[in-house]
């Protein structure tokens, strides 16, 4: 299997970051799709052996790579021009259960995002229960709780926001916000 960077170019003018921060950030991303398709042809090439060091060190790295390029590609897909939340649907209904109310979820989010770090701040359902819950991922590829569906992603790395915002993470944060397609997001739910 060969993977393919997907073209995100519409996010360009949406407003949810300047041409360069973006141009930056597909490049990135196109890094992660290279990388896992190299471990892919070197896994693939060689011997199948946990106690080789070289073997066991690209197994361990293909989590990394590939969490970055799929965490990317959720986290550009739920991007878009300026909308507000529908707070009456599906996804507003399982916040309220989950969360007490769509805007006690909102405030857990944002304060999951703005903790020190680098990482993803992920809304994920358990596939058993149906909950919701709000996960910082450090990394790609550490704290990933198992087996949940991913619902919202939002990039908390500086390669997101820094171009743009600084150190003001709290305004990329609300901005980000300003730009969730809610339809999409929604139609990931279980």
């Amino acid at each position: 299997m060969t993977y393919t960077a997907k073209d995100y170019s519409s996010l360009l003018g949406a407003g949810m970051g300047s041409e360069a921060l973006l141009r930056n950030h597909f490049t990135l991303y196109q890094g992660y799709v290279n990388n896992t398709n190299k471990l892919d042809t070197l896994l693939a090439a060689g011997p199948k052996d946990g106690l080789n060091p070289q073997y066991a060190e690209l197994k361990r790295r293909y989590g990394f790579e590939w969490n970055g390029m799929r965490l990317h590609e959720y986290y550009f897909e739920n991007l878009g021009p300026a909308a507000a939340p529908d707070k009456s649907g599906k996804l507003a209904h399982k916040l309220a259960e989950s969360f007490g109310s769509y805007e006690a979820w909102e405030e857990d989010f944002k304060a999951t995002g703005s903790m020190r770090g680098v990482g993803w701040t992920i809304l994920c359902q358990d596939e058993v229960t149906g909950a919701l819950y709000n996960q910082w991922v450090a990394e790609h590829h550490n704290n990933h709780l198992a087996g949940a569906r991913i619902i919202l992603v939002m990039d908390i790395w500086e390669h997101a926001f820094m171009l743009d915002y600084g150190l003001a993470r709290a305004k990329y944060i609300g901005d980000f916000f300003q730009h969730i397609r809610w339809d999409v997001v929604q139609g990931r739910l279980a």
